[in-house]
This record gives structure tokens, sequence and C-alpha cells, in this order.
């Protein structure tokens, strides 16, 4: 039976359809990341949550959702796209082995996080800039606005801003996410759960909990290039970048569902 192609598109299309569900999480997560260390107590994540909802209503969870949709239709289209492309390439000349899998996965990411660095710097600052001054807010109503502002203020190099940062943070994340789901996957199938004695079968149930903690473990390897990544991206020019502090809590809680939803 021949593989069932798909198209080069719907990888982005699913990404997007997850980043709807997951965007308040990752609001959070920019959040906690940009956040000011001159504060004695750093606040957590459902603080923040219920701040914002407080504060603005419901709807400020989604502020920079079109960047986020952006991202998507970038960041992850390439990664996916491109991923099954190699994929397929690899495999003409019969079953690629795990490690040219991983190296096909390393190198989609690259071009993804290339690819989406742009809608990257506009979905960091968007989601950040409530918690910014406000005579340093950026203030992008949408995606699109964004994106001329960087050009019309900072030129085209503003959008390859932490470009360095962002590849490697994706490159982490595709390599460690499709390695480590197939482990996992492996492990839940090969033998029984303890205590409990119950054994998965290669079914939805299996690829769910498979893809949470794949989402787990790839978000804790590449949680210091994320916040990073979120750092760099959230100044402006030439703004000294604050002390790295690795929240790796809402950013586990967003992958391990948008995993499962791709």
């Amino acid at each position: 039976m021949p593989d069932q192609r798909y198209p080069f598109w719907l990888g982005g299309v699913g990404a997007s359809m997850a980043a709807v569900c997951t965007h308040p999480l990752d609001l959070t997560k920019v959040r906690l990341q940009t956040l000011s260390h001159s504060a004695a107590k750093r606040p957590g994540m459902f603080f923040l949550i219920r701040s914002s909802i407080a504060q603005s209503g419901f709807r400020s969870l989604y502020t920079g959702l079109s960047a986020s949709l952006l991202r998507q239709m970038t960041y992850s289209l390439v990664r996916l796209g491109s991923y099954e492309s190699i994929k397929t390439t690899l495999s003409e000349s019969g079953r690629p082995s795990s490690g040219s899998l991983l190296f096909a996965a390393m190198l989609a990411g690259g071009l993804g996080g290339v690819a989406g660095n742009p809608a990257d710097i506009l979905l960091v600052r968007m989601t950040s800039d409530s918690i910014r001054p406000p005579e340093q807010r950026y203030g992008y109503s949408h995606a699109f606005h964004g994106l001329t502002c960087i050009l019309r203020e900072e030129g085209v190099r503003g959008l390859f801003r932490g470009l360095g940062t962002n590849t490697t943070r994706a490159i982490l994340m595709n390599g460690s996410q499709v390695g480590s789901y197939d482990v996992f996957k492996t492990l839940l199938i090969s033998q029984p759960l303890p205590i409990i004695q119950f054994q998965f079968r290669d079914n939805l149930l299996c690829h769910v909990i498979s893809s949470i903690m794949a989402g787990a473990f790839a978000t804790t390897v590449c949680a210091p290039a994320d916040v990073l990544k979120s750092r760099l991206m959230s100044a402006s020019g030439n703004l000294p970048i604050q002390r790295v502090d690795t929240s790796v809590h809402p950013a586990r809680a967003k992958y391990g569902p948008n995993v499962c939803l791709l």
C-alpha cells in the first residue's frame, strides 16, 4: 500500500488550530519570561491569568492571536512540511534510520525557525506589551501592523532580531519532540504499565499520552533558549537583556496539548 501524502500546508493549519486553544498559555509564558526582576516575589502562572481576566476581561488572554496564527503559518508550516518532504526523500532508498530521522527533524526545525522569526518577534512583543511601562509599549494592533512598524522603525534587520537563539530553540524543540515521541510510544506499547498492568495499543490514546510526554520533555530541553529568545525579541534597539530565568511550567502546559493537536 503506497504511503499517503499530505499537502505541505496541512501542518500549518493544524498548528493554527492548536494555537487557538493554547494561546492563553503561550501569552502567560512570554509574560513570565519577560517580567522585570525588580519585584521581590515573582507572580505565578495562575496569578497572571487571573489578573489579566480581572483587569481586561477574558478576551485579553487572546492578545496577539493574529501574530500566533502568522507564526504557525510560517514556522510550523515550514518545519512540519519540510520534515515530511525530507523524510520522503530519505525513504526512497529504504527505511531511514533513527539518526537520519532525527537529523531531518532538526534540519526542518532550523528551517522553520528562520521562516517564523518575524512572526515570533511580533508574538513576543504583542503578548508582553501590557506588562511594559506605557512609554515603552509597541502598540501593535495586529500582526501586519506590527510588521509595518518594525520595517519602518528598525529596518529589515529588525525582522531577524534573535535569529540565532530562535533557530537554536527550533532545532532543539523539533529534534527532541520527534525523537522522544518515538521513544515514549515504543515504551508504552512494548510493556504494560506497572501496578495496574494496563497495556497500551497503537491507537489514539497512546498517541495522546506519547505526545504529552514528548511535549513536556522537549519544552524542558529548550527552555533556556526559549527564555533568551523572548528576552531578545521583546527588546528594541540595543537595550540590555535581563538575567535568564527558565519559566518552564506554562510552557510545559502549552506544548503538551499543542503537540497532541498537530
